[in-house]
C-alpha cells in the first residue's frame, strides 16, 4: 500500500508542479495531496517536499491559513487569462466554445480569489533583503541603515 501512495502522490507533484504553467489545472490541490500521500507512504519524501524551498513554504502556508499570498494569486489570474483569452480568439472558431472557455476561466478565476490573502508573518525576512527587525517587521535593507546599526565588528573606534 505504501508503494502505491508514493506512486500516487509523484503523479500528484508532477500534475501540482503542471499546474504551475498550466492556468486550468489546478497547483495547490495537487500539492496537498501529494503532501497527505507521502506521509502516509514515505515519511522521508514527505520531509523532503515540506523542505523544498519554494514548495514547502506554500503547502505549510496554505495548510495551517488557509491563504495564498497576493503574488501566487496574481501570477495565476494573470496566466490564466493570458492563456484562456489567447485559446479562444486564436485557436477556437465556436462562439459556444470561446463562451465555455470564457466561463471557465471566470469560476476559476472567483475560486483563486475566494481565498483569503496571506499577509507576511511576523519574523520573517522580507525577500529582498533577507532581514527583519526586533519586532518582526521587515525592513528595506539601504546603505543609511547599515550605517546606522549598532555592536558592527568591523567599525573602528575613535
Amino acid at each position: 500500500m505504501k508503494k502505491l501512495y508514493i506512486a500516487l502522490g509523484g503523479i500528484s507533484l508532477g500534475l501540482g508542479i503542471a499546474g504551475i504553467f498550466l492556468p486550468v489545472l489546478p497547483t495547490t490541490p495537487f500539492l496537498l495531496l501529494t503532501a497527505a500521500l507521502w506521509l502516509r507512504g514515505s515519511p522521508q519524501l514527505y520531509e523532503r517536499l515540506m523542505a523544498h524551498p519554494r514548495l514547502g513554504p506554500y503547502i505549510r502556508n496554505f495548510r495551517e491559513t488557509r491563504a495564498l499570498p497576493l503574488r501566487a494569486k496574481i501570477v495565476s489570474v494573470s496566466m490564466l487569462w493570458a492563456t484562456i483569452l489567447a485559446s479562444a480568439f486564436l485557436a477556437v472558431e465556436a462562439w459556444w466554445l470561446r463562451g465555455l472557455l470564457i466561463t471557465i476561466a471566470a469560476a476559476v478565476t472567483w475560486h483563486i480569489l475566494s481565498f483569503a490573502t496571506l499577509k507576511n508573518q511576523p519574523n520573517q525576512p522580507n525577500r529582498r533583503t533577507n532581514r527583519t527587525n526586533r519586532t518582526g517587521e521587515s525592513r528595506k535593507l539601504s546603505f543609511r541603515t547599515l550605517k546606522n546599526q549598532p555592536n558592527q565588528p568591523n567599525r573602528r573606534k575613535p
